[in-house]
């Protein structure tokens, strides 16, 4: 137990850093070659964010544990929203000025209903799979069309554009490119063991695993750049860090799953977990729609996803272990 403990330690902490590097690597490089930063922000950023779910998700598939991967997925978007947004907004109220953020909500919400319905039948096949890949290819090329179609003067543009790198050559991008993705690798791989072994050695399901261990220790990136967003001042950056990584979450964690290893779904997964995660994300797109004119997600609302999100998970622990 204590040597599959230190293995999933050290695949996080490669996973944090390889992720890092990676999205540094991939940032900087689009920039040297005349990509604009909204643009970069809300693909290749948001996409390589996401890097340490989507690899965890092929690793797991490929070793026949796809539950592992689907609980990733679904626990990442709840980890997002009720631990990181909870906690970014009780330091300080997140204000929403942007409209391409605006903009991004619904098809969150939209992406997230496609996942309930494809989960609906108890299985989910390779063309499933497939068709989540493909509704990523497409949300892709909406995202950059909405990059390229919003305002110079959404706040969002001065946010992405203080954060990604400048002037870095292109070898050194693909050197922390091609680094960060070696290190998200192996460390995908020490995860999925270390934690496979401890779902075994405890008597839970690699579901459960995957929607606390695995889902709070790969959120650890959102939730680093979340906080120091908002103390930058960076309000946008701190929401559409977290609802470009779960739009990603869902379409690419679950489709790369799906695609390599099709899958029976645990009841659990229909009974609570989809659904607490349709909560969060409605409850989010509410509180963050603006029907008083602020536009913001307050301390109160902040702690309230905080105090939901800690529930959900002792619930999950009480009930599984």
């Amino acid at each position: 137990m204590i040597v599959n403990l230190l293995e999933v330690i050290a695949g996080l902490v490669l996973l944090i850093w390889g992720a890092d590097r990676f999205v540094h690597g991939a940032a900087g490089g689009a920039r040297r070659l005349g990509v604009a930063p909204l643009l970069i922000g809300l693909t290749i950023v948001a996409l390589a964010t996401s890097a340490p779910e989507i690899m965890v998700s092929a690793v797991a598939a490929l070793r026949g544990e796809p539950g592992l991967a689907f609980g990733n997925a679904i626990g990442s978007n709840i980890v997002n929203i009720g631990l990181v947004l909870g906690a970014t907004s009780l330091i300080k109220p997140i204000e929403l000025r942007s409209a391409t953020l605006r903009r991004e909500m619904p098809a969150l919400l939209a992406v997230s209903l496609l996942t309930v319905s494809l989960f609906l039948d108890t299985f989910l096949s390779r063309v499933d799979g497939i068709v989540m890949l493909m509704g990523l290819v497409i949300v892709m090329i909406w995202l950059a069309r909405l990059g390229i179609r919003s305002s110079g003067d959404d706040p969002l543009i001065e946010d992405f554009d203080a954060e990604i790198p400048r002037h870095m050559k292109l070898w050194a991008a693909a050197l922390w490119l091609g680094v960060g993705l070696v290190a998200v690798l192996f460390g995908a791989d020490l995860l999925v063991d270390g934690s496979i072994e401890i779902a075994r050695t405890i008597g839970v399901s690699e579901v459960v695993i995957g929607v606390t261990l695995v889902a709070l220790g790969t959120s650890l990136p959102e939730l680093a750049v979340s906080i120091v967003s908002i103390l930058k001042g960076e309000h946008g950056l701190a929401v559409g860090n977290i609802v470009g990584s779960n739009i990603f979450n869902l379409l690419a964690v679950i489709g790369v799953a799906a695609a390599i290893e099709p899958a029976a779904i645990a009841p659990s997964v229909l009974s609570l977990h989809i659904f607490v995660m349709v909560a969060f994300t409605l409850v989010l797109f509410a509180m963050t729609y603006d029907y008083d004119g602020k536009s913001e997600l307050s301390r109160i609302e902040g702690f309230a996803l905080l105090v939901a999100y800690i529930a959900y998970d002792v619930y999950v622990v009480v009930e599984n272990v």
